[in-house]
């Protein structure tokens, strides 16, 4: 079974930076495509970003593009999502999730098997 375990959320102000980091428990063919979702209070679960993890592929969300970078470790089976200018909108929870090779590229929630618990982010005006 698919472990997914998400790191390095907190409460920031407006304009700071954080960085989730998301550890998988094995990288093969069912974790091939790895990304961010988030969720705001009260709004429908959000693509954030996605990467493969040799980093031929990755994929951003309009709302994010030249603010996040998302990255990868492979020594460490690790994903990592960088926030920079962080902006009050942008609080949600964050959740790492990961698909199967046949599903790579793609920014549907249902086309990712496997899901981490979530890692609260808070960005204060």
């Amino acid at each position: 079974q698919v472990q997914l375990v998400e790191s390095g959320g907190g409460l920031v102000q407006a304009g700071g930076s954080l960085r989730l980091s998301c550890a998988a428990s094995e990288r093969t063919a069912s974790t091939y495509y790895m990304a961010w979702f988030r969720q705001a209070p009260g709004k429908e679960l959000e693509f954030v970003a996605a990467i493969t993890w040799s980093g031929s592929i990755t994929d951003y969300a309009d709302s994010v593009k030249g603010r996040f970078t998302i990255s990868t470790d492979n020594a460490k089976n690790t994903v990592s999502l960088r926030m920079n200018n962080l902006k009050p909108e942008d609080t949600a929870v964050y959740s790492c999730a990961a698909s199967h090779w046949r599903r790579a590229g793609s920014s549907v929630r249902d086309d990712y098997a496997f899901w981490g618990q979530g890692t609260q982010v808070t960005v204060s005006s």
